[in-house]
């Protein structure tokens, strides 16, 4: 009688995962780096992983699940991510969310949450209420639409352009 081995389910490689998720967010603490850890799947595989690097780099967006998905494109040379998990240590921020619209992964999971991460300092729950409940007029910051003629110039060229690849 021959045995085999049984494939682990996607909740276990998704437990598997956020355990390593959160131990690249511990790491990034030690290393100097905030404490986000994050991870991209494919296939019951991880592609790539990412960690917060905001302060190490001094780019603002250089948050983990930005890294993350800048590494899986990379690794699987492309700028679609579909039928990829991001797997992260936290909620994704609104900017890491909108990210992962962008390359279009088809699932997230996350373990800690924004209140979570207001607790230690990173209150990104005004950046939420921001989108879901302000006016622009209140927003901390101008921003302000110039109607110039030509402004569609960019998408005309875009659109005469026969090779274009769309996304």
């Amino acid at each position: 009688m021959t045995v085999h081995a049984q494939e682990p389910s996607v909740q276990d490689l998704e437990n598997t995962w956020m355990q390593q998720a959160i131990e690249l967010a511990t790491a990034s603490v030690a290393n100097g780096g905030g404490p986000f850890g994050a991870l991209v799947a494919k296939g019951g595989e991880v592609v790539a992983t990412g960690n917060n690097q905001v302060t190490a780099t001094l780019d603002p967006v250089a948050h983990a699940e930005v890294t993350a998905l800048r590494a899986a494109c990379r690794a699987l040379n492309t700028f679609s991510l579909e039928g990829c998990t991001l797997v992260t240590s936290c909620e994704p921020c609104p900017m890491c969310l909108s990210s992962s619209l962008w390359a279009r992964v088809d699932r997230i999971v996350f373990a800690a949450d924004r209140h979570d991460a207001a607790v230690a300092g990173f209150d990104d729950r005004k950046f939420y209420d921001l989108f879901e409940k302000k006016p622009s007029s209140e927003w901390p910051m101008a921003v302000q639409r110039l109607d110039l003629p030509n402004r569609t110039a960019p998408f005309d060229a875009w659109l005469a352009k026969a090779d274009r690849i769309a996304y």
